[in-house]
């Protein structure tokens, strides 16, 4: 049995449901967790109740009781904005190296999805035109500018 297949009868069997690390949401519609410092219990409540009046973001318990899971468009909220509007209101999130680790990536994947969005789409045939132009143009082959009677003698 594998440690995967084991955490995923553990969880079957307490009734729980973890949302993997590796899941990457690729959409614009993101699912993510919240985590909260252990030691501060009350925490959890009262930013559920601060994080329900904002707007396009739905707010849920987690599959433990210092978790919340939240669910919104990436081009409304990211992962790093709400958890840094929550820092700055006093409450403390998980410091855990896992935490840390999963918020890293989250905020990289996040990060780039937003700045790739902002892209104008490539039209790629009219980029292979432009290659293909600029090749017909560019000396290539055996060419050699060395007039001929400069060649031959030696």
């Amino acid at each position: 049995m594998t440690v995967e297949k084991a955490r995923r009868l553990r969880d079957e069997e307490r009734g729980q449901q973890r949302m993997p690390l590796d899941d990457p949401h690729p959409g614009s519609r993101k699912q993510r967790e919240i985590r909260f410092d252990h030691a501060r219990p009350e925490q959890v409540a009262q930013a559920r109740e601060l994080l329900a009046v904002l707007e396009r973001l739905t707010v849920r318990e987690g599959h433990t009781p210092h978790i919340l899971t939240v669910e919104y468009e990436i081009h409304d909220y990211t992962l790093q904005g709400l958890e840094t509007a929550l820092v700055r209101q006093g409450f403390h999130l998980e410091h855990s190296v896992y935490a840390q680790l999963s918020r890293a990536v989250i905020y990289f994947c996040e990060e780039t999805q937003l700045r790739n969005l902002q892209q104008p789409e490539r039209l790629l045939k009219q980029s292979h035109e432009i290659y293909s132009k600029a090749w017909e143009h560019h000396p290539h082959g055996d060419h050699d500018d060395t007039p001929p009677e400069l060649r031959s003698e030696k």
